[in-house]
């Protein structure tokens, strides 16, 4: 008997191209385990188990081989799939039903991953929250919006999953959810079939259920991507605070620095790097470009429904409204500036270190708590990893962020499986 509960996608795949088990057999696995708990979770907003189980019987004519063969995958509901609506958690699109799979979506197929449904997502992978509840505590957020996709995968619905992150919307989910998860660089992955929200900022993401799992999918989304070198050696990290780390919790602080201790006392140097002051405007440049790019996104659907949109919606474009031109063009130029010192900063490490969230999940699901710690990152388009911190039993999980150089992604992943060899250990 297999214990898919415990193993990750990668293992999955290698079973069934080795014909150990069945795609058929997996996809019967985690079918049952959303019947058993998606009722009490509501991760999916499209879920059909007769299309789970036709992929499956398809898989025997073709993509039996393929890097992700028979492994299920839970889509976040921004990207188009040919086989679910696609609704951005949104009335506007109630209806709406693409007549083709986005290019990710499609690559996923193509290695012979199984779709295993639509998950919920807020509103335009804004602010605006649906129903979806915390496996750990389902009286707390998930978080923002890949909630669905990060609830899906702790609560064993599927082993991979889509998410994307325009501030901290695959990050900080991975963080109350105790979670994998890999936001590349910018522009490393396509988004040829996702509606945008901030095009300076989203970024295609996913979560897996280890760092093995994380460059699979690398591998699969991102042709041509350099696979790792997974040879052991002592690493150079500095963790970071940035300007607000008057924002993290004692239990999350207490966590993070006994990660690094272990870190230390497994012989890898850690350092503290302090950024120069004006990296503190960092996060409201990325809220004030986010706003504008944000409303301009929307403009459509303001003209055409704007008694559809949230007030959380509204409230973002009428801060928009309130921006000049020339205040978005500077917090671009400033941005851009501190790219090229933040560039020098990260040259002597192999990663920099910092919280993921400074909260564990917050109480209720209106409001998924900040996202500074991992929106600061994304303000230069950096590489990201949630790593989760072993926690003892019925804590609440916390997140270690791993932040790599532009497109140095490969060595990003090489460097947490090497932390997260010596978490693991020293739980």
């Amino acid at each position: 008997m297999h214990n898919f509960n415990q193993a990750d996608a990668t293992a999955i795949s290698e079973m069934v191209r080795a014909d150990v088990v069945s795609a058929e057999a997996v996809a019967e696995h985690f079918l049952g385990c959303v019947e058993a708990g998606e009722r009490s979770i509501n991760a999916f907003v499209s879920f059909d188990p007769d299309a789970v189980r036709s992929q499956t019987r398809q898989l025997k004519n073709g993509n039996a081989k393929g890097l992700l063969a028979g492994v299920p995958v839970g889509i976040k509901d921004v990207y188009d799939t040919v086989d679910h609506p696609t609704r951005f958690y949104s009335p506007i699109y109630e209806q709406n039903r693409p007549s083709r799979d986005a290019h990710v979506v499609a690559l996923l197929r193509q290695a012979g991953a199984v779709i295993m449904g639509k998950t919920h997502t807020t509103e335009f992978a804004y602010m605006h929250t649906g129903p979806t509840r915390n496996p750990h505590d389902l009286a707390r957020t998930p978080g923002s919006s890949s909630a669905g996709s990060a609830a899906g995968m702790a609560a064993g619905f599927f082993p991979l999953a889509l998410g994307t992150q325009t501030a901290g919307s695959l990050i900080k989910p991975a963080a109350y959810c105790g979670l994998y998860a890999f936001k590349p660089s910018y522009g490393l992955v396509s988004l040829e079939g996702v509606k945008p929200l901030a095009p300076s900022f989203d970024t295609v993401g996913w979560y897996g259920r280890s760092v093995r799992d994380l460059e699979v999918m690398a591998r699969v989304l991102i042709p041509g991507f350099p696979q790792p070198a997974h040879e052991r050696h002592a690493c150079s990290f500095g963790f970071c605070r940035t300007a607000r780390w008057d924002q993290v919790d004692e239990d999350v602080a207490r966590s993070l620095e006994a990660a690094v201790q272990e870190l230390r006392s497994a012989g890898h140097q850690v350092s503290e790097v302090l950024l120069p002051e004006e990296f503190a405007g960092v996060f409201d440049d990325h809220l004030l470009i986010n706003d504008c790019e944000g409303a301009r996104s929307l403009s459509k659907e303001l003209q055409m429904h704007p008694d559809k949109l949230s007030d959380e919606l509204l409230a973002m474009i009428e801060r928009a409204r309130l921006t000049t031109w020339e205040q978005e063009s500077a917090a671009k130029k400033r941005l851009a500036k501190l790219a090229t010192v933040l560039e020098s900063i990260f040259q002597p490490f192999d990663a920099v270190l910092g919280a993921s969230c400074g909260i564990v999940a917050p109480l209720g699901l209106e409001a998924t708590g900040p996202s500074d710690f991992s929106k600061f990152w994304m303000a230069f388009g950096l590489p990201q990893i949630n790593l989760p911190l072993v926690r003892n039993a019925g804590a609440l999980p916390v997140g270690l962020q791993m932040i790599g150089g532009f497109r140095d992604d490969s060595n990003l992943l090489r460097a947490a499986e090497q932390v997260d060899a010596v978490l693991r250990a020293a739980g």
